[in-house]
């Protein structure tokens, strides 16, 4: 029988697949990527060396730009598995996912293992048993043009960030990174942010009334508008500087509160009764743009999170591809969305023939398909709640997905909106007064009896939510049973959540469906970006990056630029444009356009001062010098004069007023001289620390090489209460508690890391507290030592916060201090804060998307022991 190999990226769609598939073929998984770039030349074999002396952060400029390959490090293992696979193959079908990152996995598969027997691309759209047996009866051949567009991708990315982060290292903080992508996301971020900072609150005032029919009843409600046919100013009606449009009328909180004390009691008439009728069209099946921005509103997914879901349920067979900015159904889909419309809402739903959505995505690509439930027959969502768990990320995502694409088949919803104007004399000054009520009547609710989709503005109301108001005519009298006034203030620009976030990018044409999650999971890695609740919210190192940028490399953030790159890549795609002298032209320039390698030059980059760009005026304080926070080596700070304060990391921008900042600059440090050493005659400090308080020896002079003698306090100690003699003991540690018996080496006692222990050449064992530490004898530290290597009855240490239960495992959900910082947990997956994550800010919401994030990437991989 002959043996075919078949190759996915992952071993769940492997598993998946082999269902599909008969005796004769073999499915393995590659584990994702194979090959990469080598970062740095301990990764590449002694045979490349001299290519990557020559080349350029691994691209070979020289020569078309080509790009050096080595199989990564954690792929190694999983290659040698395929290889054997492939002795006993007679013929291989790469069936990796249809974008370009798959392509290109594809392509780096053939180059490695180099097959001697016929190859097949294998591509589909859903893992169906039709979809699969469709796809190796009609396979293709790799597209060379798609993967040099990923390949070029791939290059411009690598040169973008090699050549522009050690810039920001320099001039700004080091370890800092560029995007080419992920730069212009943050600008994003940082510009909204700087409309907040120039915001000008408005107040206004208006006066709100409850009306009814005389001799009926029945109340409504309705709002001011025209004052002798002046309009009233609302919200919308002032700029960012809190000055109103002309012609508007901006009513004070004192005239309100006594024109509503006119019109109290006052009769009115209904001067104008307008009815017309509405058309609500379905919304078009999800997009991956749109599935994030949707899961995010109604299930407060993060981008991440919703990706991580939804590959596993294109994994598991039960939905089509996940990364598409399209929004086409199949026929087939078709027929099974109208037929689930009649059989579960009736033929009256069901619209006469097939809706069709054109695409709005910019550079969208019309060959794929929208993200849909997978097969001819659409599995009830209760199938998905079977197989992952009724509260599961999987089953909660299926079902929107379920639900709008069933909707998107259904017919249009129809209504009546109604407005009702009011007329009636102030008593006194007697002035016109004109009120306006809006109503809306659902008459046919159509698809929204399946579907409805929430809104960004909290203001706005649902395309559901019906205002009935009393049948009225033109003449009739009213009175007023209540009137009243009511005090506004406009509110600055709503900071970017993740799910508006996404929707810019794609406005703006940045980035493609397959980047949106890993652009947003980057900015916030990479400490640029932090959540508050669910927005976004820059941080200063954002604000300094974003401000050298735009400056010394202002193309390179260019929203226009930016998207106009990945039309290039698409024309690559489609062969209208060649690899090679597109980046060329990206890296040295052409006519009118200076390249990438003369603004790094060190020539271009004098004219940085990094002072400049690291600062941030927060103004002026009480005795007129000004305060400037910048970033640090060690986080955010402040500086006034010759005074200096840390700024705490959840502190925003926006909070950051004079009046914070000189409490922060005035409060007192921590720090205080103890006393000094009689010994040496040095002073002793004690101090707060960035890994907590210590007590130190000394000061370090300007010219020495030589740190002074610090030591940690005790737990039980404080910096406000420690004592001399107390901190000369702590710095006599470590202590050395005597000679061991059988080789006279010494044995020591002091606090590490991880706590307190005793050290017998390489053998340490843990004490039971710091105390002990100078306790200890020889007999009782030998004793210790001859016992086995173990946890000696420690208690788990309390959480630092507990969050709720996390909505997939139904588990608890902690903050925990680790070996490598905070970290939140379910009991079973461990997630990192991030940078801009602080312990005291973050919530369940976002320590659930860490949480999946994590779950998303599988295990850790094990370390390697040192020989």
């Amino acid at each position: 029988m002959p043996k075919h190999l078949v190759i996915v990226e992952s071993p769940a769609k492997a598993r998946t697949i082999g269902r599909y598939l008969g005796d004769d073929f073999v499915v393995e998984s590659s584990v994702g990527h194979i090959r990469d770039i080598p970062t740095k030349v301990g990764e590449v074999s002694e045979a490349k060396k001299d290519a990557w002396k020559a080349s350029r952060f691994g691209v070979d400029i020289e020569n078309g730009f080509t790009p050096m390959y080595i199989v990564t490090p954690n792929s190694k293992k999983q290659v040698s598995a395929l290889r054997r696979e492939m002795k006993d193959a007679d013929s291989l079908y790469l069936a990796t996912d249809e974008d370009r990152e798959g392509e290109a996995i594809a392509w780096h598969l053939l180059e490695v293992l180099k097959p001697k027997v016929p190859v097949y691309r294998m591509v589909f759209h859903e893992i169906t048993a039709n979809a699969i047996r469709e796809a190796v009866e009609h396979p293709r051949e790799i597209d060379q043009q798609v993967v040099a567009a990923q390949e070029a991708r791939r290059v411009l990315d690598r040169l973008f960030g090699y050549e522009v982060s050690p810039v920001l290292w320099r001039k700004v903080q080091p370890g800092l990174s560029a995007g080419r992508v992920q730069s212009p996301a943050t600008r994003i971020i940082v510009e909204r942010e700087r409309e907040r900072l120039a915001f000008v609150a408005a107040e206004y005032a208006g006066v709100a009334g409850t009306f009814t029919p005389v001799g009926n009843g029945t109340e409504f409600e309705a709002k001011l508008v025209t004052i002798d046919g002046d309009r009233v100013a609302t919200g919308k009606d002032f700029d960012q500087s809190g000055i109103p449009r002309k012609n508007r009328l901006v009513l004070a909180p004192g005239a309100a509160v006594t024109l509503a004390d006119e019109l109290t009691g006052v009769p009115f008439t209904v001067v104008a009764v307008e009815r017309k009728p509405y058309t609500r069209r379905p919304y078009a099946p999800f997009r991956t743009a749109t599935l994030q921005q949707e899961a995010g509103r109604k299930l407060r997914f993060g981008a991440r999170r919703t990706m991580s879901a939804a590959q596993r349920l294109y994994e598991s067979g039960f939905i089509s591809y996940m990364r598409t900015d399209s929004t086409n159904l199949s026929g087939t889909a078709l027929s099974a969305a109208r037929s689930l419309v009649a059989g579960r809402f009736g033929e009256r739903y069901l619209p006469d023939s097939p809706r069709f959505y054109g695409k709005k995505a910019k550079g969208a690509q019309e060959a794929h398909e929208a993200i849909r439930p997978a097969g001819e027959r659409f599995q009830d969502p209760k199938a998905v709640a079977g197989s992952f768990g009724a509260r599961s990320d999987e089953a909660r995502l299926y079902d929107l997905i379920w639900k709008r694409t069933v909707a998107s088949q259904m017919k249009d919803a129809k209504g009546e909106s109604l407005q009702l104007r009011l007329g009636g004399s102030a008593e006194t000054s007697g002035r016109l007064c004109e009120f306006s009520a809006t109503g809306r009547t659902i008459l046919f609710a159509g698809f929204l009896k399946a579907y409805v989709e929430d809104i960004d503005d909290p203001d706005a109301a649902r395309d559901d939510q019906e205002r009935h108001l009393p049948e009225l005519d033109e003449g009739q009298a009213l009175d007023a049973v209540t009137m009243g006034s009511t005090v506004h203030e406009t509110k600055p620009p709503a900071r970017y959540t993740e799910a508006s976030l996404v929707k810019r990018l794609e406005e703006l044409g940045i980035g493609r469906p397959s980047t949106y999650a890993s652009i947003i999971s980057t900015i916030q890695d990479r400490g640029y970006v932090r959540k508050h609740g669910s927005a976004l919210v820059p941080t200063l190192k954002a604000f300094a990056v974003v401000g050298l940028l735009e400056e010394h490399f202002g193309d390179y953030v260019d929203y226009d630029f930016t998207a106009l790159m990945e039309e290039d890549l698409d024309r690559i795609a489609r062969g209208d444009e060649e690899m090679a002298p597109y980046l060329e032209r990206f890296y040295s320039g052409s006519a009118g356009h200076a390249g990438l390698k003369d603004l790094v030059s060190d020539g271009a980059l004098e004219s940085i001062d990094p002072r400049a760009v690291n600062s941030f005026h927060v103004g002026d304080g009480a005795d007129g010098v000004p305060i400037v926070a910048r970033c640090g080596q060690y986080g955010p700070y402040l500086v006034r004069g010759d005074d200096r304060a840390s700024i705490p990391e959840d502190l925003s921008i926006d909070e950051l007023t004079v009046e914070r900042a000189t409490e922060l600059l005035e409060a007192p440090s921590g720090d205080r001289t103890i006393g000094e050493d009689p010994e040496t005659g040095l002073t002793v400090f004690a101090k707060a620390g960035r890994f907590g308080p210590y007590v130190q020896l000394g000061e370090r002079g300007a010219d020495s090489k030589v740190k002074p003698k610090t030591a940690s306090l005790f737990k039980t100690m404080s910096l406000e209460t420690v004592t001399l003699d107390e901190a000369l003991r702590l710095l006599t540690q470590p202590r050395t508690v005597g000679a061991h018996p059988e080789d006279g080496e010494p044995i020591v006692a002091q606090n590490g890391r991880y706590g307190p222990y005793v050290k017998w050449g390489k053998e340490t064992r843990s004490l039971d507290d710091e105390d002990q530490i100078f306790t200890i004898d020889l007999d009782g530290a030998v004793t210790l030592l001859s016992q086995p290597k173990k946890r000696r009855g420690r208690t788990a240490a309390a959480p630092l916060k507990e969050l709720g239960n996390d909505p997939n495992t139904l588990k608890p959900i902690v903050v925990k201090n680790g070996r490598f910082g905070p970290y939140v947990t379910d009991g079973e997956t461990n997630a990192s804060l991030r940078v801009a994550d602080s312990v005291d800010a973050i919530t369940l919401d976002r320590a659930v998307d860490l949480l999946a994030e994590r779950r998303a990437k599988g295990p850790a991989p094990k370390r390697k022991k040192k020989k």
